[in-house]
């Protein structure tokens, strides 16, 4: 039977995962882990209701939430990272927009991919959005960031002095008229890592 309280039409997609959550078991413990999985939870969820999401779906630490509207995904998203902003759990955020296809067992689409690589994308209390979610919010207190590298991320083993950084700020790209067609967006108050090393082995593809 097809949820009724999923949204149609343009969706804004927020997917979330605990970065390292598999050394912070080993560093908590096992009983302090599901103490802290849990409030993650209760933050997330709360966040998403108090900003008109639904929540589509959550395996393990990852959720998936679905918005009627990118602000509103967006201000779930700000509200949630601010609030995990000083314990353990540290959350990669991916917003993306899209016209998903809703059947009676729930979204397919090729956005529902986007949104959660754009997530695995950053770092933990990070926010990052695609370039059609960036465009139903706007600019302001956005930074822009392009592909730089290859496309395929170098492998956890490589040395940080020889891993170009999948992503560069850009100062010659300024919203629609960038010539960049793989963007992203950071919300410009969450803590963008200095380094340039790689932090996941997988593949890219917009």
């Amino acid at each position: 039977m097809r949820r009724v309280d999923l949204p149609s039409g343009t969706v804004t997609f927020v997917f979330t995962d605990v970065e390292g959550s598999t050394r912070l078991l080993e560093e908590l413990g096992e009983a302090a882990f599901a103490t802290a999985l849990l409030e993650h939870r209760r933050v997330v969820r709360g966040a998403c209701a108090r900003n008109g999401g639904v929540e589509v779906d959550t395996q393990g630490d990852a959720f998936l939430l679905a918005f009627p509207t990118a602000p509103g995904a967006l201000a779930a998203a700000s509200e949630l990272q601010e609030a995990l902003g000083g314990g353990r759990v540290r959350l990669r955020v991916g917003l993306h927009t899209g016209t998903p296809l809703l059947t009676d067992e729930g979204y397919v689409g090729v956005d529902l991919h986007r949104a959660a690589r754009i997530a695995a994308a950053g770092h933990g209390g990070q926010v990052l959005l695609s370039s059609s979610t960036a465009a139903l919010v706007g600019l302001d207190g956005l930074e822009i960031w392009v592909r730089a590298g290859s496309r395929t991320w170098p492998p956890p083993s490589a040395s940080t002095s020889s891993v170009r950084p999948r992503f560069r700020r850009s100062s010659r790209c300024t919203g629609r008229t960038c010539r960049y067609r793989h963007r992203l967006f950071r919300v410009a108050r969450s803590n963008w890592p200095r380094s340039s090393s790689c932090s996941a082995g997988r593949s890219c593809d917009w």
